[in-house]
Parts: C-alpha cells; structure tokens; sequence
C-alpha cells in the first residue's frame, strides 16, 4: 500500500474516534486537547484496533516515515492523525517528534509551552476580533499568504474588571472556563495598564512542585470533581514605563521571565521545556514552602489559589525593548522589522535580552531580536518568536500591547 493512501486509511479512523471523543480536527485549525493529570480513565475510551497490533519495528518505521515526510502545517495533521490512532501509536510519535528548540515545528499542544528554535524565529500573526473582545494567534505568515492553511494556536479573551484586565488564554475560541483542560493561563494588568502579571496553568519545571501535585492528586483522585478550579502560577512580570508628558518617545517595556535564567540566551545555555501538561488540581492543601520553611514563594491571586513558584537559580532572564531610530525624512521612530511590520503604531515593539557587563553573553546575543510583534493591517499583527520564549509566552506579553495605556504614550 503506498504511504500516501496508508497516511489517508489512519485519517479517517483517527477522524472516527475523535468524532466519539468530540475533538475536531477541522482543516487548518486542527488540535488535540491535551492530555488530563488522569490520563488513565481517557486511555480506557481510546478504541485498540487492527493497527495497534502492528510489530513496534514497523510502527516505529511507519511513523519515522511520515515525520520526514512532513515538515508543515497543514501537513503535519497525518502527524497529530498517527498519535490518535491509539496508545501505542501515540507513545512511539511522541518519543520521535521533537521540541520546537530542536525541528521549528509547532505539532502538539504541549509545543506551545516549549521554548521555540534557536536560529529561525516560528512566525505567526495575530487577528483582533472587536466585536467578542477575542484575540487569536495563528501559525503562518499572515491571512492573505496563510489563508485556510494557517493553524490556530491560542485564543485570549479580553475581560475588564474593577481594578484590572484579565487575558483569559485558552486553546479553543469558545471556552475560556478555568476548570476547563483547554485553559492554559492568563495575563493579569493593573487598574493603569502599566503592570502586568503572565500565570501559568503549568507548574514550574521543578521536581519538587511536580511530585507534590502528582501525590496529592492521587490521594484527592477520588474526592476530586470532574471539573475544578486550575491553579495559576506566575511566570513573568511585564511593566511599561511611565510617559504621562510625552518626553520619552515610543513605549518602553521590561519583561522579567522568572522561570528562564539569563543564561539559557548563552550557545550551551537551557530553558525548562515541559514534555507534558501537569496541573495541580488540589486547592485544599497547604502551599509549598519555600527553602527556609517561611512561606510560599508568591501570595494568592484574586481567587485565592495557591501559585507556588521557585525562582531560578541564577539571575532570571529580562527583556527589554529595543530602542528605536528618528527617521528625519519621515519624522517618526523607526525599527527594522525586515518586512514583517506594514503599518506604524504605537503597539509595535523589538524584545531584546537586557545584560548586565557582569554576565557572560555575546554582543551578538545581546542584539538578536527574541520577540517582534507589529501592525500589518486594521486588526492583523504578526508575532515572531525564538528560543528561550514558548508561544504561550509570547503571545501574553504580546496581549499587553493592546491594553489601553494613557500614562505611557
């Protein structure tokens, strides 16, 4: 059987049962939800078919075949099609598809909290839609060359509040619920809109916060309901500066990312790249203390849900943004975007790493643009992205750009 018709033949079995599951895989907005803490009860409903009795030699064989085949999306379904086969399907394209630091390729959901490649930035782009508040990252170069091809990543709701503006990220365009698996954080502003706060429904990469989520869940498994509140842990602190005479030019930002050490930018440097989705589902329990026994490491957010977070050891990576250029002849401020960028506006920034003369990084390093994000039409922005930023990352500090800031322009 060519490959080609036996990629078509796991399509369609694949696209049976998750038509059971309610999972759809619609053209160009494909994704597979991701995998719940109690990944048993959800394996039990996958069906064990003819083709889950194939030798592993040729499984493996099968599936290394359509991983070189692939190298885009839309293409990359027959991908994501090969691990919703079954579970021994699933287990063997995992162990062959790699992170985006090392293919540049975004496959499954657990991707978008993966660091991106380090030479190549993953371009996306933004749509704004203002009628439902909704933000909307897709995969691809823009919707005029994308088209029906680009792939949805993420969706942010935007929810204004008394005091601040919640980003509510989500998987999906249609729930936004925290109890919900397609919950993956939010972006939290203050009553300005100069300060924000970046919360992670994934636990920080630490052994001991990921052992004392997974204990305490399987005691609390059975008392547990089905749908409970995610906690969220901070990440990431966003502030701008503050501009109320209009003095100092464009924006100026500074994201302080707790969770990446500044030398994760170095060539042998290391970000915390999660492998699976882990959320701790207990709100009961006690916080985890930090090492001197005091406290948890941050205090509570307006929910009252524990947020656990243990800094890195080294000092934590910040960036800031790259300072523009007064164009004489246009009379504005000017950065090179290298064509990514169409349309001037106060919202479009250069994210660079801030070093001090005491760390040990490279000029070139210190220059390399980390995050872009720019204005391309009346509500389309492209968002570019590298190594050590995750797409989930980038697309909250992005978010920021778009609240309204009266004391900072």
């Amino acid at each position: 059987m060519p490959l080609k018709s036996f990629v078509r033949e796991i399509g369609n079995i694949s696209k049976k049962s998750s038509e059971k599951k309610k999972h759809n895989l619609r053209r160009g907005r494909a994704f597979i939800a991701p995998e719940a803490a109690s990944s048993s009860s959800s394996t039990a409903l996958v069906e064990q078919g003819q083709w889950a009795n194939l030798p592993p030699e040729l499984l493996l064989d099968i599936i290394q075949r359509v991983e070189a085949r692939e190298t885009c999306w839309p293409g990359r379904r027959d991908v994501v099609a090969c691990a919703s086969v079954c579970t021994s399907w699933r287990e063997i394209t995992k162990e062959i598809v790699k992170t985006p630091e090392q293919c540049g390729f975004l496959t499954f959901p657990i991707s978008l909290k993966q660091p991106g490649p380090r030479d190549t930035p993953i371009q996306c782009f933004i749509r704004r839609e203002r009628a439902t508040s909704t933000y909307q990252l897709y995969m691809g170069l823009s919707p005029a060359l994308s088209g029906d091809l680009s792939k949805l990543l993420l969706v942010a709701k935007k929810v204004r509040r008394t005091t601040c503006t919640d980003f509510v990220i989500s998987l999906v365009g249609n729930d936004f619920s925290r109890s919900s698996n397609n919950y993956v954080g939010k972006l939290r502003s203050n009553f300005l809109g100069t300060k924000f706060n970046v919360f992670d429904s994934q636990p920080p990469d630490d052994s001991t916060v990921q052992s004392s989520c997974q204990s305490r869940l399987k005691t609390r498994l059975k008392q547990v309901p089905s749908r409970v509140p995610i906690s969220n842990y901070n990440t990431a602190n966003i502030s701008y500066e503050l501009n109320v005479l209009r003095t100092r030019g464009p924006r100026r930002m500074q994201c302080t990312m707790h969770l990446i050490p500044i030398s994760a930018i170095e060539e042998v440097g290391t970000a915390p790249t999660p492998m699976a989705f882990t959320n701790c589902l207990d709100e009961d329990s006690s916080p985890l203390l930090d090492s001197e026994g005091k406290g948890p490491r941050v205090g509570f957010d307006s929910t009252g849900y524990y947020k656990p977070l243990k800094s890195v050891q080294s000092a934590p990576l910040v960036l800031k943004n790259k300072a523009p250029r007064w164009h004489e002849q246009l009379q504005c401020w000017c950065l090179n975007f290298k064509g990514r960028v169409t349309v001037a506006s106060v919202k479009n920034f250069q994210l660079v790493a801030a070093v001090e003369a005491s760390q040990n990084v490279t000029v070139a390093e210190q220059e390399k643009v980390i995050l872009q994000f720019g204005k391309i039409g009346k509500d389309i922005f492209t968002m570019d992205y590298r190594y050590p930023l995750s797409a989930f990352q980038a697309f909250a500090i992005s978010l920021s750009s778009f609240d309204t800031k009266p004391v900072c322009e």
